[in-house]
């Protein structure tokens, strides 16, 4: 399967589709998750067009990381977690719904489970919330 330019992170990438975003650099693009399992659920994705983990170009794939540790510090700074899941999918059968790789940066709380993945959109005044925080957050770093 070839890279799709239409999924929907490549048009919110291109500024085609809206995203609470909360970071951004020359490398990756960071938002909230609408569909989030925690408060402060984040996803980060490189710029570069690669479906998954196993199209990634090495260079782009470290810049990403960096990235990702960045965010998840904002993320840890912004929402205090008990901990930090990363998950990233590759392929249907992973879970991967969006072919365009991204990590999954969500924060864990000590007795409070995580909601499913991909099921119910937050209301739009918590993501405007959570995403003013954790920039506000990154902002420091």
């Amino acid at each position: 399967m070839a890279y799709d330019n239409d999924n929907i992170f490549a048009k919110i990438l291109r500024g085609e589709q809206a995203a609470f975003t909360v970071y951004e650099n020359d490398d990756c693009l960071a938002f909230l998750d609408v569909m989030p399992q925690s408060n402060g659920h984040t996803l980060v994705l490189p710029k570069a067009p690669a479906k998954n983990l196993f199209d990634l170009a090495p260079e782009a794939a470290r810049e990403w990381i960096v990235g990702v540790q960045h965010v998840a510090r904002g993320v840890q700074a912004a929402f205090e977690p008990d901990g930090i899941k990363l998950q990233q999918f590759n392929g249907p059968v992973a879970g991967q719904s969006v072919f365009h790789i991204h990590m999954h940066i969500v924060p864990c709380y000590e007795a409070k489970a995580l909601r499913g993945h991909s099921r119910d959109f937050a209301p739009t005044e918590t993501l405007e919330r959570h995403a003013a925080l954790l920039r506000a957050a990154l902002d420091v770093l």
